[in-house]
């Protein structure tokens, strides 16, 4: 016989499952974008492959610091919708695909000038240099469509809607893979053609969200004309967001030098476990999408039970669910290499990275997922925080890594560690101890601000 606390626990998963698997299939089309472009490229060489990972990390470090587009919104049209406020939570929306469109004119502008000068500074050199310029500057047209995807998902993720973006993301994907190779192959275009494929592709999604967000706001009388109060109001409350993924990024771009240090052939292989890392990521981090959605609804009508409740709930199905996805990956790591590269170097590189990857991914699992339940609280300010402490732990770890001189699968494999296991774990322990108290859980519809 059920007792209640069974049949609550169902109403739970199911709830954050009608949520998390959606918006599974559209997270990770991002990083599909990128095994796309991984797959295609890394069959024309080495220093191909190698130039691509460059310049997809400074593009990712460029549209990873302006996530909080789609933090922020989520967290903020969730409460509003939480507090029975609908044509609010539309106009903070609004307001937010507005400063993406002014943060993407200005990011494509710079980095489209100063491509050579940025790949440089990642340690690019000769034929991997010239790649990734041009890898990274036939991408700048697609980085302002980017960054609206990001704003106006998060509009959806806060009105409870993970299904619509992910019919966007599966088109997108589709009409991705099939530019790009036409592009590479039938046009000759080398890695120029890869990224000129996924900003068509992203533009395309960018066109559809814009005009489902405008209709949506026509619906409830909210002008499509953004306040600048507004925007305003969403770059403040993003400012500790970005200060949080600063961090992260910090983290990455970090462990990308040294890879660089060790050579074409470590940083090849470093690429594809990131690439991997990344879709994985984007998985795991369904769960947190979820957490984002419904811990910010809860908040904003004042259910702080149920907002715990929830919490619990998906601690638990975000570790089980690294477990999964651990035990797959330390299986497909032997044979995964063939997929990206004939360079066998590089495939035994990988194959060890992989398989450190692997025995991570409960620790990721947990991370991402709490991660997830903190910015849907509006918790930004001890996100930032924490993540330059945990940065600062991770820094000796990478230092050591470096001096050891290390390459190939033995220097790939201490790389992971360091990252997979050191940093995540050190995110986890922060992360881990902010939940377990109740400072995170303020209520109310009014979102927090950056100040708070």
């Amino acid at each position: 016989m059920k007792t209640d606390a069974d049949l609550s626990s169902r109403r739970l998963s199911r709830r954050i499952l009608a949520l998390a698997l959606p918006a599974l299939g559209a997270l990770i089309a991002e990083p599909l974008f990128l095994l796309a472009d991984s797959a295609i490229v890394g069959h024309l060489g080495v220093a191909q492959l190698a130039g691509v990972g460059l310049a997809s990390t400074v593009l990712q470090t460029a549209v990873g610091l302006m996530v909080f587009l789609a933090y922020s919104t989520t967290g903020t049209v969730a409460r509003f919708l939480g507090g029975n406020r609908q044509p609010e939570a539309l106009a903070a929306g609004r307001d937010g695909i507005a400063l993406a469109v002014l943060l993407g004119v200005v990011l494509s502008t710079v980095g489209y000038l100063f491509a050579p000068q940025l790949c440089a500074a990642m340690g690019a050199t000769g034929d991997v240099h010239r790649y990734a310029v041009d890898y990274l500057r036939f991408s700048m047209p697609g980085l302002t469509a980017m960054l609206v995807v990001l704003a106006a998902t998060g509009v959806l993720r806060g009105l409870q809607d993970t299904r619509t973006p992910l019919v966007v993301a599966t088109a997108g994907f589709a009409v991705n893979i099939g530019l790009n190779y036409l592009l590479v192959y039938g046009f000759s275009l080398s890695v120029a053609g890869s990224a000129l494929g996924t900003s068509i592709a992203q533009w395309g999604m960018a066109v559809f969200y814009l005009v489902a967000v405008a209709r949506m706001a026509r619906s409830q009388g909210v002008p499509l004309r953004p306040a600048a109060s507004g925007i305003r109001a969403t770059a403040h409350v993003g400012s500790w967001l970005m200060l949080r993924t600063l961090s992260l990024r910090a983290a990455v771009l970090a462990t990308v030098l040294v890879a660089t240090a060790q050579g074409p052939e470590s940083l090849a292989a470093h690429q594809l476990v990131m690439t991997v890392f990344t879709f994985l990521a984007f998985a795991l981090d369904a769960l947190a999408i979820a957490a984002q959605a419904m811990i910010g609804k809860e908040l904003g009508a004042g259910d702080t039970v149920l907002a715990r409740a929830l919490t619990r709930r998906m601690i638990l199905w975000g570790v089980g669910f690294g477990v999964v996805t651990g035990a797959l990956l330390a299986l497909a790591a032997p044979v995964a290499g063939v997929l990206f590269t004939n360079d066998a170097g590089v495939q035994q590189a990988m194959t060890a990275g992989l398989w450190v990857l692997a025995v991570s991914q409960p620790i990721c699992g947990l991370v991402f997922v709490l991660d997830g339940v903190l910015i849907g609280a509006g918790d930004a300010r001890y996100l930032a925080l924490t993540g330059l402490l945990n940065l600062a732990a991770y820094v000796p770890l990478l230092i050591w890594v470096h001096s050891a001189g290390l390459s190939g699968p033995g220097g790939i494999a201490w790389l992971w560690a360091a990252f997979a296991l050191g940093y995540m774990s050190a995110r986890g322990i922060t992360l881990s101890w902010r939940t377990r108290r109740d400072a995170w859980m303020v209520t109310g519809a009014v979102p927090r601000t950056a100040s708070d």
